[in-house]
């Protein structure tokens, strides 16, 4: 199967600069529907899908390969390569903001920009390090989504989403979280929560845009923080937004800090 089929790659328009969009845990292309649209009469959007996620095809899950978030790198990169892609821009939502950071410096040549949403380098606390969870705390989330995946389902989403007021995208992110088969869904948990991928922010050469929600409690200020101060070219906005899926809940100030920065970088190109 070729990698097109396997991770359900979508592409719409035909600009000469491609904008790659990576989902977080749990989630698919779907949770991108209100942001891409603003960027598709410049660029070649492509869309995908997580192997085990989505659309994805499932029977091209391997268990040693996904063990990582290098893995998930190796997707992206042979997706790309598929299409051409490159000196494209990257998007990457939560987990797949590092994800894409590791295709980055796997394969320079692909990226010339990042944005991250939501990103964290590591979960757990760590000395000095602040990433929102002590390790037993981690623990006890993981060994919840292995005893009970419909309840951790129900439980995290709501916290993730953040956003009371607004019950139906609690809803929205719910529903995609028990779509994602429970074995899967635990294995790639543990990839997410349990890696460590700090000490690969110095080594992107992209420049990067940081989107920080002003109360997210996956990925708190001091997390976002951190990654602007290590990565070597970036900016950082914090985005009156709450919750971790800005995508979903203020797309429209998420596209409006994207297309600033791109603007910035390039004073001559108007999107």
């Amino acid at each position: 199967m070729s990698v097109l089929r396997r991770n359900n790659v979508k592409v719409v328009g035909s600009g000469r600069r491609a904008m790659v969009f990576a989902h977080g845990f749990g989630c698919d292309q779907n949770m991108w529907r209100f942001v891409w649209p603003a960027f598709a009469e410049e660029y070649r959007i492509v869309l995908f899908d997580h192997v085990g996620c989505g659309g994805s095809d499932l029977k091209a899950y391997d268990v040693g390969k996904y063990t990582s978030l290098e893995g998930y790198a190796d997707d992206i990169i042979a997706i790309c390569r598929e299409l051409d892609v490159t000196h494209g821009i990257f998007v990457g939502h939560s987990v797949s903001a590092m994800i894409g950071a590791i295709a980055s410096i796997q394969a320079p040549e692909l990226f010339d920009d990042l944005v991250m949403i939501g990103p964290s380098p590591r979960y757990i606390d760590d000395q000095e390090y602040t990433g929102g969870f002590s390790e037993a705390q981690i623990h006890e989330l993981l060994d919840f989504l292995d005893d009970n995946h419909m309840g951790w389902s129900q439980a995290m989403a709501t916290v993730i989403m953040g956003n009371p007021d607004r019950p139906e995208l609690s809803e929205e992110l719910i529903n995609s979280f028990c779509m994602t088969d429970p074995e899967i869904a635990k294995r790639f948990a543990r990839v997410t929560f349990l890696s460590d991928n700090r000490a690969d922010l110095a080594r992107v050469t992209a420049r990067a845009l940081v989107l920080q929600c002003s109360e997210d409690v996956i990925a708190p200020q001091a997390v976002g923080a951190y990654v602007h101060q290590r990565l070597p070219d970036s900016a950082f906005v914090l985005l009156q937004a709450t919750g971790h899926c800005p995508n979903l809940s203020a797309p429209e100030e998420t596209i409006s800090a994207m297309k600033t920065f791109f603007e910035a970088r390039d004073p001559e190109r108007r999107i």
